[in-house]
């Protein structure tokens, strides 16, 4: 029996690697924590959602699996960082790269607001229990409708999100072929693009959502295998990696990003 040829390496559209990393922890995940516990309906933070900082654990993670990245062999490295226009990815990705000992001036660095977190519209800052109390209407219609397709008045379902995401997912594939690329960005994008790189359905998705939230530098990867599908594709290689924050004494956080929206 033949064996099949293996695609022609120049025909590959996706990067050989792919790192989606989450913000580290922020300022804004720790005032919704706090919120939640005294069932106050509105989460205390005065600055806006794209203003607000990583708090100092948040900066320990970044630096942690900054050094994580730094122990790649060079030719293994990222080489393009694709970034939320946020500041707590942004801080992330900066204090990644420096202590991965990565000079930002070797890597091309973009920042994308199509990577930018799910908008919540007129619920932001609002806390499960402040959505029940000022909107129970939406509260209800959110149970029933679902997070997928749920868009709160100014705001953006998840379905809004990957619609977005898909253009991302097209430019990486034309621009990007063959390079290692590094995305840092939130949790919903995180998720969200983990349904169009896998192709997963609706449920596939909203079951890994349900059972965990993604962590706070949680490291999830790909790598190009020339022998899968009809012309190679994206394998997962590591899903909400975090042993480089065990490594470093760093608690693992997985607080959901700011508003807390019940799990549906």
């Amino acid at each position: 029996m033949t064996t099949p040829a293996l695609p022609d390496p120049r025909d590959q559209k996706w990067p050989q690697t792919l790192w989606i990393v989450r913000h580290g922890q922020s300022a804004g995940n720790l005032a919704r924590d706090r919120a939640e516990a005294a069932g106050h309906p509105l989460i205390d933070i005065a600055t806006r959602d794209m203003d607000t900082p990583l708090s100092p654990l948040g900066e320990r993670q970044a630096q942690a699996i900054g050094c994580w990245f730094g122990r790649l062999p060079p030719a293994e490295r990222p080489g393009i960082v694709l970034c939320s226009p946020y500041q707590r990815a942004l801080s992330t990705a900066h204090r990644l790269l420096e202590a991965a000992g990565i000079d930002e001036d070797d890597v091309s660095f973009v920042c994308d607001e199509r990577l930018r977190e799910k908008e919540f519209g007129i619920l932001d800052r609002l806390t499960a229990f402040g959505i029940r109390q000022k909107y129970p209407e939406l509260a209800e219609q959110r149970l029933h409708v679902g997070k997928f397709y749920f868009r709160p008045p100014g705001g953006e379902s998840w379905c809004d999100v990957i619609l977005r995401l898909r253009s991302i997912i097209e430019m990486v594939t034309r621009e990007y072929r063959r390079e290692r690329v590094l995305v840092v960005a939130h949790q919903v994008t995180v998720n969200c693009l983990r349904y169009l790189i896998e192709r997963l359905s609706e449920s596939e998705i909203l079951d890994i959502d349900r059972t965990a939230d993604v962590p706070n530098c949680g490291v999830t990867s790909y790598e190009f295998d020339p022998a899968r599908g009809r012309h190679g594709k994206l394998v997962p290689r590591l899903v909400n990696f975090v042993a480089p924050l065990v490594e470093a004494g760093e608690p693992v956080t997985v607080e959901p990003d700011v508003p807390a929206a019940p799990k549906s």
